[in-house]
């Protein structure tokens, strides 16, 4: 189950899959008439009676999220949902347990109601939110991500503290002391991770162990300048030390014994294996086309974005080899000590472009600040928005974070992650990140009436939106006609192929870490150290074939929206956006005429 909350992360990595709250990363799509390429789960009724009573699925919906967010205190503050800012997760086993026992409930009173008394946005939502439900319960019960990998529980404490110190969302020393509450309880949470954790994928054991790494540096500088600069109140600081030096101290000893005791003992295989990885996929994204027919359009789109790509590289530079002349555009990079201020000065040529084009409207003039990735953040993550949640109060800032160099990196690896942020491909970020990327679905969260589609998303919709905008910028004008971005969205979309396959591959039919990276490198021409990132990001999160998913489903409802409407880019761009983070197949319910014929199955 997916919250909309904290980072819409993309291209470029998203967190991996918590510990148990919110389940994996990226999620649910579709009632009965399916856009183009899936099958959907679930018929929703299209007219209801205007005068049946009103059904108590209001309640349901505010006790179930009120128990959620509970059990994920973290996911609350990042919503900008307050009451449980001094709580950190319970992961003991016997709280996952109880957790199990209230989801079944909430799943069972779904259920309950009768359809008849449904408004039918509430038709809608009940839909998504059974969903939903269902696939946290079968993380917690069937994959047992808790059990299974490390790296929720290596990333949380920096996050939950993060999220109290990034945004000004109360008085600082009121935030101090909700930080101090947290950081009191960060060695409970390693020591369910010690009393939990069985027999990890060694891939998934060593990824928490950098961000474990990356956490230890955090608790020893981010926290303390933050502290210093949130209050003088000496008593007050005096209890933050004490805090944060045992949540640091227990840090460095959950880093040790990840390297030292559990890698040993890592020997656990990362593949979901057909029958789970069917039933994820029809629980996160409502996806039932059978696995073998997602695969062959996936291996079909990678080898036409390839083949684009390659005439591409020809129209720039005839008489090379199309690695070569992706190699000369990243030759255009920043430098590390630029990297993040590079970023920042070409974020605004996109919105210009978008909002003088008139392909979508912009709700609101706030911008994201460019800064660093956090360190906890960092395992497998190139660039990623970090917003403000759909409950927040107005004006915190929202983030647009990138990766820096690390200082133990080879040069060689240096290297290569700069070329990654050439400046042909940073521009690609951009429009995925920010305009009219995950920033501007952000922009349009406050006015999202649904509850339920305020916390949740799907993947598919989400990174779907984002990935679909590099394109149609592109196809719209944006960047003149240059050959040399066409050919860096062309490299974005076939590292999406590459995922898109790659993910079936590696967690239904054996592909190895090894042989994905060379799928990256050969076929998506992704330089080795990020391919192999790439590689590694499949092993634990294998819902990342919804990026191509998602955006050839958005691509369709486009087509078929301007065609049966006759409405423009910018009409379709708008509704679609103010739907939340719907499956497409559920947007195309409610944007569509009531008589719309299905769309074709792919």
């Amino acid at each position: 189950m997916l919250t909309l909350a904290v980072i819409l992360s993309c291209a470029h990595p998203p967190p991996p899959p918590a510990a148990s709250p919110p389940g994996p990363t990226v999620t649910a799509a579709g009632p009965s008439a399916p856009p183009a390429s899936a099958t959907a789960a679930v018929e929703l009724p299209r007219h209801l009676p205007p005068s049946l009573p009103a059904s108590d699925f209001g309640k349901l919906v505010d006790d179930y999220f009120e128990a959620m967010l509970a059990f994920s205190p973290t996911t609350a503050t990042a919503d900008g949902l307050h009451a449980h800012d001094d709580a950190l997760e319970d992961l003991s086993r016997a709280r996952i347990e109880a957790r199990v026992a209230e989801v079944r409930a909430f799943v069972a009173r779904l259920e309950a109601l009768p359809e008849a008394r449904l408004l039918p946005d509430e038709a809608v939502d009940r839909a998504f939110l059974a969903s939903q439900a269902r696939a946290e319960l079968f993380d917690l019960v069937t994959l047992e991500s808790w059990r299974r990998n490390p790296m929720g529980y290596a990333r949380l404490p920096g996050e939950a503290i993060d999220g109290l110190m990034k945004r000004a969302f109360a008085p600082a020393p009121q935030r101090l002391r909700s930080v101090i509450a947290r950081l009191r309880l960060v060695p409970a949470l390693y020591a369910a991770a010690r009393a939990n954790l069985e027999n990890p994928a060694p891939e998934h054991t060593q990824l928490a162990l950098r961000m474990a790494k990356g956490s230890v540096g955090f608790f020893e500088s981010a926290t303390r300048t933050w502290a210093r600069s949130a209050t003088t109140d000496a008593a007050l600081l005096g209890e933050f030390d004490a805090a944060n030096d045992a949540a640091l101290a227990a840090t460095r000893a959950f880093a040790s014994w990840l390297e030292r005791d559990l890698a040993p003992r890592s020997h656990g295989v990362f593949a979901l294996g057909k029958d789970r990885y069917r039933e994820l996929l029809r629980l996160q994204e409502m996806v039932e086309t059978p696995l073998a027919e997602l695969l062959a359009k996936g291996e079909a789109h990678l080898e036409q974005d390839r083949a684009a790509f390659i005439a591409t590289a020809a129209k720039i530079a005839p008489s090379k080899k199309p690695a070569e002349v992706m190699q000369g555009l990243t030759s255009e990079h920043p430098t590390g000590d630029d990297l993040i201020p590079s970023v920042a000065r070409g974020l605004e040529a996109a919105r210009q472009y978008a909002t003088e084009r008139k392909l979508v409207t912009f709700p609101s003039a706030q911008r994201p600040t460019v800064k660093e990735t956090p360190p906890y953040a960092r395992a497998a993550v190139f660039a990623s928005m970090d917003t403000p949640g759909p409950f927040e109060v107005p004006g915190v800032d929202a983030y647009y974070y990138v990766t820096p160099v690390e200082p133990d990196w080879t040069a060689e690896h240096r290297e290569e992650h700069l070329r990654m942020f050439n400046r042909y491909t940073t521009t690609m970020i951009d429009v995925h990140e920010a305009y009219p990327g995950h920033f501007l679905q952000f922009l349009y969260m406050p006015a999202v009436k649904s509850k339920v589609r305020k916390l949740m998303y799907t993947t598919a919709n989400v990174e779907g939106w984002a990935h679909y905008a590099e394109q149609m910028m592109i196809d719209e004008g944006f960047g003149g006609g240059d050959p040399k971005l066409r050919l860096a969205q062309l490299q974005e979309a076939l590292l999406r192929d590459c995922r898109y396959v790659v993910a079936i591959k590696m967690h239904t039919r054996g592909m190895t870490v090894a042989e994905a990276t060379r799928v990256f490198v050969e076929q998506g021409f992704q330089e080795q150290a990020n391919g192999n990132e790439e590689a590694l990001r499949g092993t634990y999160d294998p819902m990342y074939l919804a990026y191509t998913m998602g955006k050839l489903q958005i691509q369709a409802l486009r087509d078929e929206y301007l065609s049966r409407t006759g409405r423009d880019l910018r009409s379709f761009h708008d509704a679609f956006v103010s739907q939340g983070g719907l499956p497409v197949a559920f947007i195309r319910k409610l944007i569509l005429p009531a008589d719309a014929a299905p769309t074709a199955r792919p």
